[in-house]
This record gives C-alpha cells, sequence and structure tokens, in this order.
C-alpha cells in the first residue's frame, strides 16, 4: 500500500493504528527490497505471509492479471480452473520466450522477474553449497536426464564431428538414456575394484580417447552422487585429463549438492582441469515436486548457449518451487538440513553396521562415499539368488522406500547395450548387497523404523531356511533403481 493509500486510510481509522499497521507492512517489504537489491538467499527464512505478498505482487506485473487488459491472442494466460490459477498465483506466463529460456516476457514481468531471481537465488545457493567459482546457472523445467541431453545438444554445435560420450559407468537408465536420445554413442568404461569400493578407471579413459581420437569425442560424462559401493568419480583427474586432451566435460551431480563432498569435488575439478557444466535435481537437493534441475557452469557465455538452445517457453512451476522452498528456509535453514543430513549419515552408518553384525553380513567399507551405504547379503545368495531379490520384495510391501536390494548376475539391455550385473554399477561386483541412504531432509526416525522392519525381514527369511520359504506370496517389488540422475 503507497503512501497516499495510507494518508487516505487515517481518514477512517484512528492514525496510530494505521501508522502500527504500515509500519508492519514496511517490515515484510523491507526483506523484499533486500532480496531485489542482492539477488541472494535471505540468511533468515522468511514467513509465508512475506512468500505469499511478493508472489502477488509478481502477480499483478502480469498481464493476465491487469485489470483492463483484452488479450487478442493465441497465449494470454486464460485460466478455465480458478483452483488451477490459485496454485500457481496466477503466475501463468511460464518463463522465457521461443528464443530462450531465460529471456524476458514483455505482457509478463512479475514471471520474467521470478524467473531471474530464482536463477539468482539459486546461483547463491550453490556457492554457499561449496562451488564457490560457479559463474552462472538456470533452472530448467526437466529433471536431469533430459536436462544432461540439453548440455550435450548445445555441445554439438561446438564439436560437430563428435560421435562418441566417455563414461564411466552407472547403472541407472536416464543418465544413460539422455546420451542415447541426444544422437551420441557412448562408450562405457568400467569401474575397478578397490576393496569394497567401485572407482573410476582412469587408465582405461585414458585408452579410449587414444582409440578414438580427442576430436570425435564430444566429452566425457562424469559422476558424483551414486548408489554404494560405488563412489564419486575421481573428478580432478578426469578434469585434468580432459584440459590436456580438450574435451569437453560435464558432471551428472543428480543430488550432490547436498552433500560438502561432491560440491568441493566440482570446485577442484574446475580449478586444476576443465568441467564446462554440472547438472542437479531439484527435488533430491531441494525437497520439492519432481520436474526440475538446475544447469550451472564455470563460463557464463556456455550457460548461456545451453539455455537458448531450450525450445519454446517453459513452465514456471520448478522455479516457483525452489523459490518459494528457499525463502522460507533462507540459506540458515537450508544449510541446518545439510547438517542434520550428515549427522543422520554418521547415525545410519552405525545401525546399519550394527545390523549387518547380527546378521553374519558386514556394512561395506565405502568411506569416499558420503549419502549412500552399502551392507553384504552374502548368507542370504547362499542360500539362493531368490532370497536376496525376496528380501527386496519384504521391504517394499512393509513400506520401506528407496532401500536397493541388489542381486548377482542380473543382465539389462538398454537402447541396445547390454549391461551385465546390472544395478551394481559392475560386470562382476563379488557380492549382493542392499543400499540406503542419508539424503537431505531425512529424520532419524526414519533410519530407526526402516532398522527394525529390515531386522524382521532378515530374521523371517533365516527363520524359514534363508529362502523365500513361506514368504513366496509376497509380490515381487519392481527392483529397478531409483533415479539418481
Amino acid at each position: 500500500m503507497n503512501s497516499e493509500n495510507v494518508t487516505l486510510c487515517e481518514k477512517t481509522v484512528s492514525s496510530s493504528y494505521i501508522r502500527q499497521g504500515s509500519q508492519a507492512r514496511r517490515g515484510h517489504e523491507q526483506l523484499i527490497r533486500h532480496l531485489l537489491d542482492q539477488g541472494k538467499c535471505p540468511e533468515e527464512g522468511w514467513s509465508e505471509s512475506t512468500v505469499e505478498l511478493f508472489l502477488n505482487e509478481l502477480a499483478v506485473m502480469d498481464s493476465n492479471n491487469f485489470l483492463g487488459n483484452c488479450g487478442v491472442g493465441e497465449r494470454e494466460g486464460r485460466v478455465a480452473s480458478s483452483l488451477v490459477a490459485r496454485r500457481h498465483y496466477r503466475l501463468i506466463h511460464g518463463i522465457g520466450r521461443s528464443g530462450d529460456i531465460a529471456a524476458v516476457q514483455p505482457k509478463a514481468a512479475g514471471s520474467s522477474l521470478l524467473n531471474k531471481l530464482t536463477n539468482s537465488v539459486v546461483l547463491d545457493i550453490l556457492k554457499i553449497s561449496g562451488v564457490r567459482s560457479v559463474a552462472s546457472c538456470f533452472v530448467v523445467p526437466m529433471a536431469t536426464g533430459m536436462s544432461l541431453t540439453l548440455c550435450f545438444l548445445t555441445l554439438r554445435h561446438r564439436r560437430p564431428k563428435a560421435r562418441y560420450i566417455i563414461w564411466p559407468r552407472i547403472d541407472q537408465k536416464s543418465c544413460f538414456k539422455s546420451m542415447i536420445t541426444a544422437g551420441f554413442e557412448p562408450v562405457v568404461v568400467e569401474n575397478v575394484v578397490e576393496g569394497d569400493e567401485l572407482r573410476t578407471d582412469l587408465e582405461a579413459v585414458q585408452r579410449k580417447i587414444d582409440d578414438l581420437g580427442a576430436e570425435n569425442i564430444l566429452c566425457v560424462h562424469s559422476t558424483t552422487s551414486c548408489f554404494a559401493p560405488r563412489v564419486p568419480d575421481r573428478l580432478e583427474e578426469l578434469a585434468t585429463m580432459c584440459a590436456k586432451h580438450d574435451i569437453p566435460h560435464i558432471v551428472n551431480n543428480a543430488y550432490g549438492v547436498q552433500s560438502s563432498k561432491c560440491m568441493h569435488l566440482i570446485q577442484q575439478g574446475a580449478r586444476v582441469g576443465r568441467i564446462d557444466a554440472f547438472v542437479q535435481s531439484l527435488d533430491k537437493n531441494f525437497m520439492v515436486p519432481v520436474g526440475g534441475a538446475i544447469i550451472a557452469g564455470f563460463d557464463e557465455s556456455f550457460v548461456q548457449e545451453i539455455s537458448k538452445m531450450y525450445p519454446g517457453r517453459a513452465s514456471a512451476s520448478p522455479s516457483l518451487d525452489v523459490l518459494i522452498t528457499l525463502l522460507t528456509l533462507g540459506s540458515n535453514g537450508y544449510k541446518r538440513y545439510l547438517s542434520e543430513r550428515k549427522e543422520i549419515y554418521s547415525f545410519l552408518a552405525e545401525e546399519l553396521q550394527s545390523l549387518a553384525s547380527a546378521h553374519g553380513e558386514r556394512l561395506l567399507h565405502t568411506p569416499h562415499n558420503p549419502i549412500s551405504l552399502a551392507m553384504s547379503l552374502d548368507g542370504l545368495q547362499a542360500s539362493s539368488n531368490q532370497a536376496v531379490t525376496q528380501l527386496g520384495s519384504m521391504l517394499f510391501t512393509r513400506q520401506v522406500s528407496g532401500a536397493r536390494v541388489i542381486p548377482l548376475g542380473k543382465e539389462q539391455t538398454i537402447s541396445g547395450h547390454t549391461f551385465r550385473g546390472f544395478m551394481s554399477h559392475s560386470e562382476s561386483y563379488p557380492c549382493p548387497y542392499l543400499n540406503a541412504a542419508s539424503a537431505v531432509g531425512i529424520t532419524r526416525g526414519d533410519v530407526t523404523l526402516c532398522m527394525k522392519r529390515l531386522d524382521k525381514c532378515l530374521k523371517a527369511l533365516k527363520k524359514h531356511g534363508k529362502t523365500a520359504g513361506s514368504c513366496s506370496t509376497e509380490p515381487q517389488a519392481d527392483q529397478e533403481a531409483p533415479d539418481e540422475e
């Protein structure tokens, strides 16, 4: 409310009361002014009333909400359902224009401002999380796999003769299909076993570069966050190799923002070598609905080139969701979530170690993986492979979500390429295992209840001769790996 309207209010209600109310409103406006001025995530989270005031102020700047607007075009922000309009805070026009997802829309100043502010706030969070030299980023309304595809398609214009993408193996369908969808041939590099860990085979990557020729390679496609016993790729060494051979380097940082270790690897890789872009999921890192990702990089012009590759306008929903979330949490609130996640990782490791010992198994030693843990299932495998898969089904039907049970010898063909030992990231990992992860938002209660149910399932299988036995009627849960990328 402007000063003129405040003065008019004083004709109806006592001026002292109006001044008090006006001062309270200015408190909200000062927070908004600071955001507009700094373009950074506030340290302390906003109240819902401040967030909604801000969003309503943005909405009235879009032409579909103009009081006297007369729209005669094919896209005028018309919405048939008032419920849908309220769900989107009447921000209907989306983001970008037909030629650039980052462009400003003349008839949607509020939505355009939302887009610019979201990208600025997210950039600040990436820096706070550990990648301090990141130059630019933007939120794209696609999940991580399609966002990787967009990066590859952008590189095609820079390297039109390139056919291959070198990819240290990680058993997840979408990141593999992201390369296929972009029209390139993935060159799968098997991992090497070091202790219990699966690590990047740098010598094999170098051999592939020598055999194929650097000019024929679009990029190296590496990974940070992953399921144990695989651990993040050796980013510093890969980045150095890419810089030496002038090969672009795209990093799949799917849920790595929540891990200081993953973010440090990216920062160091960019410092000592070459990383062109890194892609991360919104839902896995910021606890928002599925449907968005962040594409970030160290060269602002290349990040802008990627944004211009996106065809057409785009949904503003992922940008709106993450902006609301970060304004509500503030940077301090988000850092508290990251700190709690790290603490619960240690708690999960202790609980899983104790449970493993009680059942004659062991917690696999994977110190380089900061999010995921794995427990051997040799005892179940000794009786039958069916018992291993049965455990996964039992957990699923007992509402334990996210746990992955990995049997030996599974094969999976994706776009003509057959992966042996699929889901284990290796053709011949020595033992079956169970995965559990400490991801952002997890609670100690989640861990305690999971351990209790896992213990009961293992005892039930042991009681029935370590076979499916009387549990054979359990429905077989889909054991496909949850989306990492």
